[in-house]
């Protein structure tokens, strides 16, 4: 533990050298890969940690000739998932008209299906994460505008 404060504090110091607006510009390149990394995820249907989600269960929209889109096609759009980035820091967050949504699906709560329907227990299925794909891009990104 005492080296990952060593560590840390080595990157605080190469960081604190940089000037705030290349800062910014670094942090908006990997908030970008980030969220570029997190829309795979969920297109691919799959976890951060790489495993599957549980497929949807069996509706009308199973049937032949009706509606087949994956799950959230357009929760993943930039319009919805957004990045913002200051000096100090970069955030990857939903937006607040999706975020309820969100948040019942990425941890498995319970909501109603509709203003007046029953409630439904969802299943997890989480959206966002951090796995090693993000920790590599975000090593590259550090490395490339420290060297």
């Amino acid at each position: 533990m005492a080296e990952l404060h060593e560590v840390d504090a080595w990157l605080d110091a190469l960081l604190a050298q940089l000037e705030p607006s290349a800062r910014k510009r670094m942090l908006r390149e990997v908030a970008r890969d980030v969220r570029r990394i997190q829309q795979a995820n969920i297109t691919a249907q799959r976890a951060p940690d790489g495993t599957a989600w549980e497929p949807r269960r069996a509706t009308a929209r199973t049937k032949p000739g009706r509606i087949r889109r994956k799950m959230f096609a357009k929760l993943k759009t930039a319009k919805y998932l957004k990045t913002w980035t200051n000096t100090d820091q970069a955030e990857i967050a939903f937006t607040s008209a999706v975020q309820r949504l969100a948040r019942v699906h990425h941890y498995g709560l319970r909501d109603k299906v509709n203003r007046h329907g029953m409630q439904v227990k969802y299943t997890e299925r989480p959206l966002i994460g951090i796995n090693n794909e993000v920790e590599t891009a975000l090593k590259i990104h550090l490395i490339k505008w420290l060297t």
